[in-house]
């Protein structure tokens, strides 16, 4: 039998996970980009399968967001990167706000921030897995005139200008996790 639970943050709920962000970024601000990669893989390998269903579908926006770093052919926009590094940078940091070995509620902070970062990040995610989608629907196109490097240049750089603009859309009606970065 499957329980449900839900609940509300409420504005001073946000303000608290903001500040332990900022700390996070603060401390983290010393890593290199691969040692952060590396922790927030690193959280990933730590999620056993006994975890609850509601960590491993946080788990894997996780990953999502490992991976418009290290794909070659998004080439990432050097401003979205810093904010993806940014939100992976709590990943970081050794003390958690609930210790990840408790039963059932040790990932539950790490869950609650990777929603919160990947709703900030939406239409980044969004558009990379549009990318991703277009890459694979068109990887066996054949052209001598068009190379595969330039339709994944077209469709990226649509792409990265959408995500900006739905991001600045966003941001104009008021503030957003994301404004911590």
């Amino acid at each position: 039998m499957a329980f449900e639970v839900t609940f509300q943050l409420t504005e001073s709920d946000l303000n608290h996970f903001r500040d332990v962000m900022r700390k996070a970024q603060d401390s983290a601000k010393h890593l290199s980009e691969n040692v952060i990669l590396s922790n927030a893989k690193n959280l990933i390998n730590d999620v056993h399968d006994n975890v609850p269903e509601f960590v491993k579908e946080r788990i894997s926006k996780l990953q999502v967001l490992i991976a418009m770093i290290e794909d070659d052919e998004w080439q990432i926009p050097e401003v979205e990167r810093n904010d993806v590094l940014s939100a992976l940078a709590y990943f970081s940091e050794p003390e958690d706000l609930v210790p990840d070995d408790i039963p059932a509620l040790g990932f539950l902070d790490d869950a609650i921030m990777i929603e919160l970062v990947a709703g900030d990040l939406k239409d980044d995610i969004e558009a990379f897995e549009e990318f991703c989608s277009y890459r694979e629907r068109e990887k066996d196109r054949a052209s001598e005139t068009i190379t595969k490097e330039d339709w994944l240049d077209a469709k990226r750089r649509e792409l990265h200008s959408r995500m900006r603009n739905r991001r600045s859309s966003r941001r104009s009606g008021g503030s957003s996790f994301r404004s911590i970065f």
